[in-house]
């Protein structure tokens, strides 16, 4: 059985791989990042192709199984390069494998179509209101989604909460660059909001029960985050106390900090975006019912866990990560303002 993971040089296509592999799936990849093949599975096919790229998409398709939809463009990209990227380029994806009978499409979709709710835990079934241009993109591609499989094709919509682990850097490598130095780390209100994440490996391990089956039943959204979280003051508490170097947390009143992140954003000084330091001091996390009932699915890993593993490999590979930068979450994000910041924390 071979797979296709569209967006396979990022995060989560590194990991879906590699796990795939191990299952004994053939792996393609595509993706207009440039690829560093000795991460991957030997015998893994890789393809430089935009998934604007209606042509280029059909070719790489027609001999493919499965699909893991997982390309999509981030926050901090530009409001047109978001929308066509998100919404037309998963239009020509499924497109391309309805017509070419793909078992399964599984999209990767985002809990940032639920808005900042006042309900919680959220269910599948909840109002749908992105936040920026991101969160109301991933609301257009789950359209399309549902579009496709009143067609006939079947596609799995995973909403997964913040996900990390090993090698994810991006915004969590901000917070670990400060519990590193030892650092006041600040976080949004008292902290006592439930901010629940998701580790890489249940990720990616739900998308291939999802792949092996046809059943109609796994059609839809799915909610998917850890099962054991506590507030974001413990959670980020125990990451602090894990390395024990000083680091500890500190709250700050949320509104006017709110308010001077709003004004470095627009000047784009920091690189925390909207959905960051909106929802920061708010609870947010999903009930997992639906997706346990459909798959027998059973996060292995909790908040505080996924945290400190992703901090050790952090510290483990921090030499190696010197002074690269981008936009993508296996890249280090310049910090702006934030950098003048630290220094008085």
């Amino acid at each position: 059985m071979r797979v296709l993971i569209t967006g396979g040089a990022g995060f989560l296509g590194y990991h879906l791989a590699n796990y795939l592999s191990n299952k004994n799936m053939g792996i393609v990849l595509c993706d207009i990042a440039t690829f560093v093949k000795e991460e991957y599975p030997k015998n893994t096919t890789f393809h430089n192709i935009d998934i604007k790229d209606k042509e280029g998409i059909e070719g790489i398709i027609q001999d493919v199984d499965i699909i893991a939809h997982a390309a999509a463009a981030l926050p901090l990209w530009s409001k047109k390069d978001i929308f066509t990227t998100n919404v037309d380029g998963t239009r020509n994806v499924l497109d391309a494998a309805l017509r070419n009978r793909v078992k399964r499409v599984v999209y990767i979709s985002s809990t940032a179509v639920y808005g900042v709710p006042i309900k919680h835990p959220i269910i599948e079934s909840d109002p749908l209101i992105g936040v920026g241009h991101y969160g109301k993109s991933k609301i257009g591609s789950e359209e399309v989604c549902r579009e496709y499989i009143e067609k006939g094709l079947n596609v799995t919509i995973l909403r997964p909460k913040t996900f990390l682990g090993p090698g994810r850097l991006g915004v969590f490598q901000i917070l670990y660059d400060w519990v590193k130095s030892g650092k006041r780390i600040p976080i949004l209100g008292n902290g006592h909001n439930r901010y629940q994440l998701l580790a890489v490996e249940d990720l990616t391990e739900a998308i291939y029960k999802f792949s092996m089956t046809e059943s109609k039943e796994s059609n839809g959204a799915f909610n998917i985050g850890a099962e054991i979280f506590g507030t974001v003051l413990e959670d980020i508490g125990a990451l602090c106390d894990f390395a024990n170097n000083g680091a500890k947390v500190l709250p700050l009143p949320a509104e006017p900090v709110k308010a001077v992140l709003r004004i470095l954003e627009t000047l784009k000084l920091s690189p925390l975006y909207k959905w960051i330091y909106e929802t920061a001091d708010k609870d947010s996390f999903v009930s997992i019912d639906k997706i346990k009932r459909a798959i027998d699915y059973q996060p292995k890993f909790s908040n505080g866990q996924t945290l400190i593993s992703s901090y050790q490999w952090y510290l483990d590979h921090c030499k190696e990560i010197g002074a690269k930068s981008g936009i993508t979450h296996r890249v280090a994000w310049k910090q702006g303002a934030l950098e003048l910041v630290k220094r008085f924390m």
